[in-house]
């Protein structure tokens, strides 16, 4: 009997702005986010690294988070809603 593999990461369209566009990522935070929190929420991303294949899922870029004590990931979030989308990490 053939078993099927459970794909629990959530899937994440993030708007980079106009120069960008939209990305999709695969994210491992289904531990502490629902999806309904993650709808509209600043996030920060690398876009230069190649994409990566996460199980049937193509993920084209990186969403930065952070581990807790746990070693759950956290996502690292701009601290003001102005921030530009799309704009350079520095």
């Amino acid at each position: 009997m053939k078993k099927r593999t459970q794909f629990s990461s959530p899937k994440l369209k993030i708007d980079f702005g106009v120069e960008i566009g939209i990305k999709n990522s695969s994210v491992q935070i289904v531990s502490l986010y629902k999806k309904e929190e993650l709808k509209n929420k600043l996030v920060l991303g690398v876009v230069n690294f190649p994409p990566r294949q996460i199980g049937p899922f193509l993920s084209e870029i990186l969403t930065l988070g952070v581990p807790d004590d746990d070693g759950k990931c956290i996502l690292i979030i701009p601290d003001k809603e102005i921030a530009k989308l799309g704009g350079k990490l520095y």
